[in-house]
C-alpha cells in the first residue's frame, strides 16, 4: 500500500523509529498531540485465547499514565482493539484508562473519555483534559457518517448506543458506565470475565477467565460457549496437574514404598522439595518482571535465566569453603550458612520489591546493552545467595544419610518442574510481588527443617 498510503515514509516531516513502545515512551522528551495504539495483534490470535498467559505491558494502569505523560495539553491517546462479544478487551481497557485517570488524580474520568465501535473493533479515546461539547459534535458526526457506534461519550444518552451494528443491549455503554460509578468494584466482581485493571504487577491484560463461570461455558459449547474460553490458561492448569500427578506416582510413592521415608528424612526431602519451589518462584518471577525492562520475552529468558545459572553456581562453589571444617553437620556450620544465605535472600528481594518498579521506570529508555549489564548486576547478589541452601543440604544429609542423596535430587527435580506452571498461574491470579513473597517464605520453612 506505499502509493496508497501517499508515500509516507518519504516524507520528511515523518521520523520512523522501530523499537519497543515502552521503552520509547520512557526515553522520548517530546510531547504529542496523538498517540495511538492501534491492533497489534491479529484477530485470529486476539480471539483463540492463546494470549491469556502472554505478558503485555503495553495496556498496563503504568503504561497508560506513561502515554499520557507525553500527551500535550489536549492531546489524545487512541486504543484500538477488535471487539470480543460480550466485551472483554474492550471492558477490561476501559477499566484500565479510568484507574490510569483515578491514579492521577482525576476526579472525573468519564469526562475524558469517548468511545467508538464497529462491527468488529473498538477505539477508545483517552484525552488530556476534558472533551469539549464541540469535540462530542464531531465525534457523533464522525462516527454516524460511517455507520459507527458511539460506546460512551461525556453526557452520552444511553438511546444514542448500538444504532447501526446492533447487538441484543448495549454492553459497552452499561459496562463502561457502570465501571466510572461508585460500584465499579463490584461490577467487576460480578462481570462473567476477568475485566479488573491490568498492571506491570500482573501484566495479564488477555486473561479473562473465570472459574466460577466455566461450568456455564461448557454447558454452551455447542451454542459457543467453548470459543470463550481462555484455552491458554486451562492448558497450564492441565500441565500443573499432570506435573503433580506423574511426579507423585513416579517419586513420592517409591519413596513412601522404602523404608527410607523415616522422619529425618522426610524432614530433608521437604527441605529439597521446597528449595526447588522457592528458586523456580523467584527466577519466573524475575524472567516475567525484566520482560517489561529488555522489552522483549526472549531477551528476559537469556539474561535472567543465564545471570541466575552463573551466579546460583558461584554461591555453591563459595559456600562449600564457608563449612570446610571438621564434621560442619554436628558443630552446626551449615544450618547457621543456610540461615544467613536464607536471610540474604530475603533482605535482596525485599528491597527489590519496591526498588526494582523505581529502577524500571528511570532506566527502560537506556541501550540494550546498558539496560542488560543493569540486569546482570541486579541478579547476581540475589543469585548468589540462591545458590548456597542446595549444595549445603547435600553436605548435610551425605553426613547423616547418605543413602538419601539420589531422593533429595528427585524430590527437588519434582518441585522445579512444578514451580514453573505453579508460579505463572500465581502471577496471573495475586501478582508477580506475592509469588516473591510466597518464594521467601518457603525459603523461610525450609532453613527450620535443615537439621541443627
Amino acid at each position: 500500500f506505499w502509493e496508497f498510503a501517499g508515500y509516507l515514509f518519504e516524507d520528511r516531516r515523518v521520523a520512523l523509529h522501530i523499537g519497543e513502545a515502552r521503552g520509547f515512551v520512557a526515553r522520548s522528551a517530546v510531547r504529542y498531540d496523538l498517540i495511538q495504539v492501534g491492533l497489534l495483534d491479529s484477530f485470529a490470535v486476539s480471539g483463540s485465547g492463546v494470549q491469556a498467559l502472554n505478558e503485555n505491558h503495553l495496556y498496563t494502569v503504568e503504561a497508560v499514565n506513561s502515554y499520557l505523560d507525553h500527551l500535550e495539553p489536549g492531546g489524545i491517546l487512541a486504543i484500538t482493539r477488535w471487539l470480543k462479544l460480550p466485551p472483554r478487551d474492550s471492558l477490561k481497557l476501559a477499566a484500565t484508562v479510568i484507574e490510569a485517570f483515578r491514579a492521577r488524580g482525576v476526579g472525573e474520568p468519564g469526562s475524558q473519555i469517548a468511545v467508538i465501535r464497529s462491527w468488529n473493533t473498538v477505539t477508545l479515546l483517552a484525552k488530556n483534559g476534558p472533551i469539549t461539547e464541540g469535540e462530542r459534535a464531531r465525534i457523533r458526526e464522525f462516527a454516524q457518517s460511517r455507520s459507527f457506534d458511539v460506546a460512551w461519550y461525556p453526557s452520552m444518552r444511553a438511546d444514542e448506543a448500538n444504532r447501526f451494528n446492533r447487538l441484543s443491549q448495549p454492553w459497552l455503554f452499561d459496562g463502561i458506565k457502570a465501571l466510572l460509578g461508585a460500584q465499579a468494584g463490584q461490577f467487576i466482581e460480578s462481570y462473567k470475565f476477568n475485566v479488573s485493571p491490568a498492571t506491570d504487577d500482573r501484566p495479564y491484560f488477555f486473561h479473562f477467565f473465570k472459574w466460577r463461570v466455566f461450568p456455564e461455558l461448557m454447558e454452551l459449547r455447542e451454542r459457543g460457549g467453548a470459543g470463550l474460553i481462555e484455552w491458554g490458561y486451562l492448558v497450564l492448569v492441565a500441565t500443573l496437574i499432570q506435573a503433580v500427578v506423574l511426579g507423585s506416582v513416579l517419586i513420592l510413592l517409591p519413596l513412601m514404598l522404602t523404608r527410607r521415608a523415616r522422619p529425618a528424612n522426610t524432614r530433608m526431602g521437604s527441605y529439597f522439595f521446597l528449595l526447588g519451589l522457592a528458586f523456580l518462584f523467584i527466577e519466573m518471577a524475575f524472567i516475567q518482571k525484566f520482560i517489561l525492562f529488555l522489552s522483549h520475552p526472549l531477551y528476559s529468558v537469556a539474561v535472567v535465566l543465564s545471570g541466575f545459572l552463573v551466579f546460583a553456581g558461584m554461591g555453591s562453589a563459595v559456600s562449600g569453603k564457608l563449612v570446610n571444617d571438621a564434621e560442619p553437620a554436628k558443630n552446626g556450620a551449615i544450618s547457621r550458612t543456610v540461615y544467613l544465605s536464607v536471610a540474604g535472600i530475603a533482605v535482596i528481594s525485599l528491597v527489590y520489591i519496591p526498588l526494582l518498579p523505581l529502577l524500571f521506570n528511570s532506566l527502560i529508555g537506556l541501550a540494550d546493552g546498558i539496560r542488560i549489564g543493569v540486569s546482570i548486576a541486579l541478579i547476581a547478589p540475589l543469585a548468589f545467595c540462591m545458590g548456597m541452601p542446595f549444595p549445603l543440604g547435600l553436605k548435610q544429609i551425605s553426613a547423616v544419610a547418605p543413602d538419601f542423596i539420589p531422593w533429595a535430587w528427585a524430590l527437588n527435580g519434582f518441585a522445579s518442574v512444578i514451580s514453573a506452571a505453579l508460579a505463572t498461574l500465581l502471577a496471573i491470579e495475586i501478582g508477580f510481588t506475592m509469588v516473591l513473597l510466597a518464594a521467601l517464605v518457603f525459603y523461610g520453612f525450609a532453613s527450620l527443617l535443615l537439621e541443627r
